[in-house]
């Protein structure tokens, strides 16, 4: 039983406007009857606030938490706060949200929102969790990797544990595959839109056809301002890839008769406070630019239009070559049907699709689950620090690729993090080292968290942790497309001319020697003259920090506070913002990147020629043309020599290294 009992008596209350409130009573008594229920619930039915309301009606969350997961933090934050809101409590108190580098709970929460990546954490350290009378994996359909793992290790426990609850809700997509999972647990379904939905394709071809070369971009400002000009009352929300596109739109409607709305951005990585300004409506009409994060995560209310661009930021993972992409893809059908049921929930709803229905028929039905697509070098390791089986025997809804299990036992190999069982009669048998072990005690990538610990070795931790730290979030540099040659100058006094790796350190320090000296409003103006995301900044200091606590725990840092800033005297003047870590010894150089390449091994590559490398597995490399260590005047020379359809010359002396290239 849990160690406590929640004195807190919540009185549940509804107003009856709900779809998923029709059903409260069978979704009870169902709850009631069987261990593990589904519930299928089209976006906007209620299902996510609602369902932690059922639950303490059905008498859960008084000698154990009602845990409910959400993909992304924005959501989490926003639903608790929701459910604290309908049930009369102060949030933070019975009902209370944990999401990375914040905990809002108490000992006496009874309705706990997090982030399925906590319950995982949650997990690895009690893989009983004994804490929860309930669980609700809430979004499930998403399939993202977390959720796969949790579903796996849910099978599992629901035959240790009958008296935990579980319920599992997704979109009206696929639920049968996870009923048949669960030994045919019962399914419900609930209804979602109040009202109809018109949908018009609007090709952005035709566009072209029209009005010359229209980009995404273009289209999507093309058909607000349509929607504004013909007077059409009613918030608007437009799906775009990421959060450059967001930011490029918004200037675009700046611009245009839009400029008299509240123009607002929607993505993960936004603040808290501005998050909220999507839910508090102040009187004037609404465009709100959102990536998928408002496809199922949130419900925005008062949309009753949809601009669909049909595309979305999707990451996929190489185990043969071991690169990860972020590529632009088109969506698949659930998708857009998703996209299309955030607006008919207030009045008629209009969805603009910028694609042909010839297009929307030809895609997949479904989105490929993460499983099939990422890395699993992350979650091997995990699985046998933690003692959770093996994972080729973690009962998955959909298995991973035995090449993808490979690669990742491959990974861990070369990182020396797992060794081959020789006592074992399965060739594939591994057990993890000394060092694997201390590998997964850090919350990072395994070759991040490679490189942190081989600094240790190397006395660079402090220098290392600031480097491991950016690696682990999006570039903190902008460039916008409109203005490139201006941000390519202001961060010129960034660049280090011997590494990449350096240049982040030199962003670090010329931040905090900065943030020592303004006030938040200069430090955010000095962000935006340099063209630095103020926001992925705010970000890469609490990842670092978050490690540096984890770091001080295994000994490997001093519990003594790290100093930043004022390496060298700095200025505001951008020709004198000299943050350059020329000062670093040959030693202290080659120590920060030993350290960086023992993470990175795979991918080393020997220098041909000009900017040209062939790394592991013959694959050929180029220096990318944005990094401080590629000489323009030199590809200049060649380019020229191309165009003039000249013999080639010979490579032009450049500042190209010599020796190895990382990243």
């Amino acid at each position: 039983m849990p160690p406590y009992t929640i004195k807190t008596h919540l009185q549940p209350t509804y107003t009856g406007d709900l779809p998923i409130h029709a059903r409260r009573e069978e979704i009870i008594h169902a709850i009631q009857e069987h261990q593990i229920v589904i519930i299928a619930g089209e976006t906007g039915s209620g299902k996510t606030t609602q369902i932690p309301k059922f639950l303490v009606d059905a008498g859960y969350g008084k000698t154990g938490m009602i845990g409910c997961t959400q993909p992304r933090r924005v959501a989490a934050l926003s639903v608790a706060q929701r459910i604290a809101e309908e049930l009369k409590v102060q949030y933070g108190h019975e009902v209370g949200a944990k999401i990375r580098f914040t905990d809002q709970t108490r000992k006496d929460t009874a309705i706990k929102v997090m982030t399925d990546g906590i319950l995982l954490n949650e997990i690895q350290d009690d893989p009983m969790l004994r804490a929860y009378e309930a669980i609700i994996i809430d979004e499930a359909h998403e399939r993202s990797l977390n959720i796969d793992f949790i579903l796996g290790c849910l099978r599992q426990l629901a035959k240790q544990r009958k008296d935990l609850k579980i319920v599992i809700t997704s979109a009206t997509i696929d639920t049968e595959s996870f009923s048949k999972a669960f030994d045919r647990a019962p399914i419900i379904e609930v209804s979602g839109r109040m009202y109809p939905v018109d949908t018009y394709y609007r090709p952005i071809e035709a566009m072209n056809e029209e009005n010359g070369d229209f980009t995404m971009i273009e289209a999507a400002a093309e058909q607000v301002t349509e929607i504004i000009n013909h007077n059409l009352e009613g918030d608007i929300l437009v799906f775009l890839p990421g959060e450059r596109d967001i930011h490029e739109l918004r200037r675009h409607l700046e611009d245009s008769p839009a400029r008299s709305c509240d123009i607002l951005p929607l993505f993960g990585r936004l603040a808290n406070a501005d998050q909220q300004r999507i839910f508090h409506p102040q009187g004037r009409r609404r465009i709100i630019l959102s990536t998928n994060i408002a496809e199922t995560s949130l419900t925005v209310p008062g949309i009753r239009f949809v601009v669909d661009t049909g595309l979305a930021r999707i990451s996929r993972y190489s185990p043969h070559s071991r690169t990860q992409r972020l590529p632009v893809e088109p969506i698949a059908q659930s998708s857009a049907n998703q996209r299309m049921g955030r607006c008919g929930r207030v009045s008629n709803g209009v969805c603009y699709r910028l694609y042909s229905e010839q297009d929307f028929l030809s895609r997949p039905e479904f989105t490929t689950p993460e499983i099939h697509r990422s890395n699993l070098a992350s979650v091997i390791l995990r699985m046998l620090a933690f003692r959770l089986g093996d994972i080729r025997t973690l009962p998955f809804i959909d298995h991973p690729a035995d090449n993808a299990i490979r690669g990742g036992y491959r990974l861990l190999e070369e990182l020396d993090a797992v060794y081959v069982d020789q006592r074992s009669d399965n060739e594939d048998s591994y057990r993890l080292t000394k060092l694997g072990r201390r590998l997964a005690k850090i919350p990072v990538d395994p070759t991040v968290a490679r490189m942190l610990l081989q600094a240790k070795e190397e006395h660079s931790v402090e220098d290392v942790l600031v480097i491991a730290s950016g690696l682990s979030i999006q570039d903190p540099r902008e460039r916008p497309s409109e203005m490139a040659k201006e941000a390519d100058e202001m961060q010129k006094c960034f660049v280090h001319k011997e590494s990449d790796f350096l240049t982040l350190l030199n962003i670090w320090t010329a931040y905090h020697d900065q943030m020592e000296r303004l006030s938040q409003g200069q430090l955010r103006k000095f962000c935006k003259q340099h063209f630095i995301s103020y926001q992925r900044m705010r970000e890469w200091r609490d990842v670092h920090h978050q490690l540096e606590r984890v770091l001080k725990n295994l000994k490997i840092l001093p519990n003594s506070k790290i100093e930043f800033g004022n390496k060298q005297p700095l200025t505001t003047n951008n020709q004198q913002l000299t943050t350059n870590n020329q000062h670093l010894t040959k030693a202290s150089y080659a120590a920060i990147h030993r350290s960086i390449l023992s993470g990175l091994l795979s991918n080393i590559a020997v220098k041909e020629d000009a900017h040209n490398y062939r790394g592991p597995r013959n694959r050929k490399a180029l220096l990318f043309p944005g990094s401080g260590l590629f000489d323009h005047e030199s590809a200049k020379k060649q380019r020229k020599a191309a165009y003039a359809k000249k013999a080639k010359p010979k490579p032009a002396k450049n500042t190209a290294p010599a020796w190895i290239v990382c990243g």
